[in-house]
């Protein structure tokens, strides 16, 4: 689960991280309003932030910085009424229903900070650059000597001495190595403590020496969080931060029934029990020329009303031109797949080829249920092996095609 930046920043900032001052707004006219009291308050640059679960904002159009209330105005303004389109967002772009208005900074220098998962090692990662403020993907394809990696301990956590070090290596100096040695502290045990699976400052800044901070201060002024799904039960208040409206609808409604669903660009639909069957069905889809319309993993204990509703989030893609049911029947019986591919016929019809492939628990019923059920079913094919079904799937999707 993601959940935006405003709502990362005070997730910090409760953890003793400092941010600059700001809030999240919803229209032009709390924009100017927060624009206003920043402004009042001393502030003399304001930055305005569109809050979308995607990045590239700044080369979009979508963060401004602003010195007047006139200037705010027309930045909400445009940011609320356009898409934004990005090398991170589908070519439609994303709506903007919500802004970041907080306080701007003048910056001296940047860094690149981040804790992660790193299976390669089985351990938790601390990660950290120099080359903050620009995306951490580049400078690991071109510079990857700039980026410091340090592995936690599992029972331990990060260490003092380890942020010491990672602090002194990437160019902290002075009264600096104090503050970021409990930025990063604080963010380690911000990730332990509520199940994250990224926590990310980009950039983590430093800004220009003044009478109170002779070696300037340093701040976390754009930060990134991605939780895991699976621990959010533990967390109720972290799964009430996400946004409904970052969410695809079909992913949203599997999600409901306890489906796992991905969308893809490809024009076969799957529906299947188990993420490896998963994986092998799109591979096999692909060897016979056909492309995958989305990943529907139904798991081994959905209902008929479940897996029902699978087939409705598949059946209303407009881009699926064919569908291949592959259902290896274990604790998922094959007569309840059957009992709701039938249901979909007459709830929603199939207008395109279907290709069913059963396998295992409840198979014999399975194929009694499907054959009584031929004539509300005129575009099913069944097969007995993957390969078969998919190469009909493929021929049958090549010929409508």
């Amino acid at each position: 689960m993601k959940i935006h930046e405003y709502q990362a920043r005070e997730l910090l900032s409760n953890a003793g991280v400092p941010v600059p001052s700001g809030e999240m707004v919803q229209t032009v006219e709390e924009a100017v309003q927060a624009t206003e009291a920043l402004l009042a308050g001393g502030d003399s640059l304001v930055v305005i932030k569109a809050q979308v679960h995607a990045g590239g904002r700044g080369k979009a159009g979508f963060v401004k910085l602003v010195r007047t209330v006139e200037e705010a105005r027309e930045a909400a303004g445009f940011m609320l009424t356009n898409r934004m389109v990005s090398p991170q967002t589908p070519p439609e772009g994303l709506e903007v229903t919500r802004l970041l208005v907080a306080a701007g900074v003048d910056i001296e220098s940047e860094f690149y900070l981040a804790i992660t998962v790193d299976r390669s090692r089985g351990t938790n990662t601390l990660i950290a650059s120099a080359e903050g403020g620009v995306e951490i993907e580049k400078v690991a394809e071109e510079t990857p000597e700039k980026i410091i990696k340090e592995p936690l301990d599992p029972r331990l956590g990060l260490q003092p001495w380890q942020a010491r070090k990672i602090a002194f290596a990437v160019g902290f100096k002075g009264k600096q190595v104090n503050q970021a040695v409990k930025t990063m502290l604080s963010l380690a045990a911000l990730f332990e403590n509520t199940d994250a699976s990224l926590v990310e400052i980009n950039p983590l800044i430093v800004t220009p020496a003044d009478e109170d901070n002779p070696d300037g201060r340093v701040l976390a002024i754009d930060a990134k969080f991605n939780f895991d799904d699976n621990a959010l039960f533990r967390h109720k208040d972290i799964a009430a931060l996400a946004d409904p409206l970052e969410v695809v609808e079909a992913e949203r409604r599997a999600e409901e029934f306890g489906l796992s669903y991905v969308s893809l660009d490809g024009n076969i639909g799957c529906l299947v029990n188990g993420a490896g069957l998963a994986m092998s069905t799109m591979d096999i889809i692909k060897l016979h020329g056909g492309e995958p319309a989305n990943f529907l993993d139904v798991g081994g204990s959905a209902t008929e009303e479940a897996v029902t509703e699978a087939f409705r989030i598949i059946l209303a893609d407009d881009k699926v031109q064919g569908v291949l049911v592959n259902i290896f029947g274990g604790i998922m019986q094959c007569d309840t797949i059957a009992k709701a591919i039938v249901s979909s016929a007459r709830a929603v019809g199939f207008s395109v080829p279907l290709v069913v492939r059963l396998e295992g628990t409840n198979v014999e019923e399975a194929r009694r249920i499907l054959e009584e059920a031929r004539d509300e079913l005129p575009t099913m094919h069944p097969a007995s092996e993957l390969t078969d079904a998919a190469s009909l799937v493929c021929s049958a999707v090549a010929v409508a095609g």
